[in-house]
């Protein structure tokens, strides 16, 4: 659902459910002191929540990618199966992994809708980039709005960059390795 749901609806719904006069709000507000609506925890968890399918999907393939013969592998030698996930299934998703972490983190660094609702526009607490870029541009500030959008435009592509190489990097070391390479 976060994958086709608009931001604001989740993040509509989210303020409902974490709302102190919900249930979960009031309980999560009175025994561990977690306050979720306009707090920066709100906020990473509603943009957690929207972000999640852009880690899930990467992942998700990369398992799908794996031979059964691994975990059969590993079974055979009296691996159980928390072992066998830990220190043979996750080693071999390296690159699915980090794809699904990136992908999640850049998609939460520009995420507006949820991010807004949940988190409000408290400067200093949980105004984010992409809410003082859309600040700027309604006061008409476009030097500012553009310098924040160059920060973000920067970042998003040096961290995406930085995936291609160490994915890229991971993929021949793995192609090297291999015992069917001539």
């Amino acid at each position: 659902m976060p994958l086709v749901l608009p931001p604001t609806v989740l993040g509509f719904y989210l303020l409902l459910v974490f709302s102190p006069n919900s249930t979960l709000g009031a309980w999560l507000n009175e025994y561990l002191g977690i306050r979720m609506v306009f707090s920066f925890a709100g906020l990473v968890l509603g943009s957690m929540i929207y972000s999640l399918p852009f880690m899930v999907q990467p992942i998700q393939s990369g398992f799908a990618k794996l031979s059964p013969s691994l975990r059969e592998a590993a079974y055979v030698l009296g691996k159980s199966k928390w072992i066998t996930f830990r220190k043979v299934l996750l080693p071999n998703i390296k690159p699915a992994l980090l794809t699904g972490i990136v992908l999640a983190f850049a998609h939460t660094i520009g995420e507006f809708g949820v991010v807004l609702m949940i988190g409000g526009n408290i400067p200093g607490k949980t105004r984010v980039a992409s809410i003082a870029i859309y600040d700027e541009v309604e006061s008409m500030n476009y030097a500012a709005a553009n310098h924040y959008s160059l920060i973000l435009f920067a970042l998003t592509f040096l961290i995406l960059l930085s995936v291609y190489l160490i994915n890229g990097g991971y993929l021949k070391t793995s192609l090297l390795k291999s015992p069917n390479n001539d």
